[in-house]
């Protein structure tokens, strides 16, 4: 299955390979608990920018080992390229994961997917 979505605006946008999630995530982190994302996880080898946009447009903050990226146009958070943290917060040093704001996804309702609740502000 292909899952597609965009920005508000259209200028970001994305394909995935596989499925949405049976459960989305939902971080408490200070930065996470602003954005307002859902997140579904994903490989990088999943995940598609559809045209790749001419810039990169990301925030990183603290370790700076995890880039959040935006729209610059509209403002949307969109994916997040990170480390693929366990849920204890460990990490293996090299497997990456790509967090897609859920609630981009055409044709789905985030808002009525099951969620599970990371605790990254004490993890992080």
């Amino acid at each position: 299955m292909t899952i597609k979505g965009s920005c508000h605006c259209g200028a970001v946008a994305f394909e995935i390979d596989g499925e949405i999630p049976p459960e989305l995530t939902r971080c408490t982190c200070s930065f996470c608990a602003k954005r307002g994302a859902l997140l579904a996880y994903f490989s990088p080898g999943q995940f598609k920018l559809v045209p790749a946009p001419s810039g990169d447009t990301a925030y990183r903050w603290k370790t700076r080992a995890v880039a959040h990226h935006f729209c610059p146009l509209c403002g949307c958070a969109t994916y997040s390229d990170s480390p693929d943290f366990q849920r204890d917060g460990s990490w293996d040093g090299q497997t990456r994961r790509i967090g897609v704001n859920a609630r981009l996804f055409d044709d789905f309702d985030a808002a009525t997917a099951d969620v599970t609740v990371i605790d990254g502000r004490h993890l992080w």
